[in-house]
């Protein structure tokens, strides 16, 4: 624990100028701790941040006089409050997935020297809105824009293994399953399975199920509801890339698709 504040500290602080910055940062942490525990007293918040109470009640005031956060009735405990759903309103219209996750495609793209997508549920399909080309691609073919079966690509099992279960039932049974290959899942049982497999593991792995020739892995995208918006995939020729067999491949996507969250608001808990 941080060695606690006299009373009189932030106060003298602020009158030589230095304070200001300090009480931004503290009310910041009040906010962060609220958030994670869903509320909390002064004396709680005060052991945490190590701090005298009368720090924490003058902070949380004026977090309260915004209404930043509000005091509920268990025990004087403090919740956030609707100022916060107030400045937040105006963040996810500003938020773009492509421009935010576009240095990390690149980046996974010179990484991994494969070609990198990014994809999003439209309708009965994944939809690639974003790709980055890695310098061992083989062909030029631009997948943005690009309708592609969920069933039978990696980006597809992450988007479908998201879904609740009776939006997933309605998808397939408008679309069926059909082969693209000898290699896609067209067993219903046997797609719901593997569907497990992908919310259990977190990255879902395509051996030439869409295209004979092209094995990929994907991992979810979430927003900051903890929703799945969206799944990046690194895909490549079968003769040389095997996601399951790269070192650190998966475990670096799994990072990458986290860090692409992280910018669109998801906090991992």
């Amino acid at each position: 624990m941080a060695a606690r504040d006299e009373p009189g500290n932030d106060r003298d602080a602020d009158a030589k100028g230095g304070g200001g910055v300090q009480s931004v940062d503290r009310a910041l942490q009040i906010l962060e701790i609220i958030a994670r525990d869903g509320h909390a007293g002064v004396s709680d918040i005060a052991d945490e941040m190590g701090v005298h109470k009368s720090t924490v009640s003058r902070l949380l005031g004026s977090l309260v006089s915004r209404e930043i956060v509000r005091q509920n009735n268990d025990r004087g405990k403090y919740q956030l409050g609707f100022g916060i759903l107030r400045l937040a309103s105006s963040i996810p219209g500003r938020l773009s997935l492509v421009h935010e996750a576009r240095p990390t495609l690149e980046s996974l793209a010179e990484q991994y020297k494969e070609t990198v997508n990014l994809a999003v549920l439209r309708s009965s399909y994944a939809v690639n809105v974003d790709q980055a080309m890695g310098p061992s691609t083989l062909a030029t073919s631009d997948w943005v824009g690009s309708l592609t079966p969920l069933h039978a690509t990696s980006s597809g099992k992450v988007l479908l293994a998201a879904l609740p279960v009776e939006e997933r039932s309605r998808i397939l049974q408008e679309v069926g399953l059909p082969a693209r290959t000898p290699r896609t899942i067209t067993d219903r049982d046997a797609l719901e399975n593997q569907l497990l497999d992908v919310s259990r593991d977190g990255y879902a792995v395509v051996h030439e199920e869409f295209e004979i020739g092209l094995n990929a892995v994907a991992v979810p995208v979430y927003n900051h509801f903890g929703t799945v918006i969206g799944a990046v995939s690194i895909s490549g020729p079968a003769f040389r890339f095997n996601p399951e067999n790269t070192p650190g491949l998966i475990q670096g996507l799994r990072d990458a698709g986290l860090s692409i969250s992280g910018k669109m608001g998801y906090t991992h808990r």
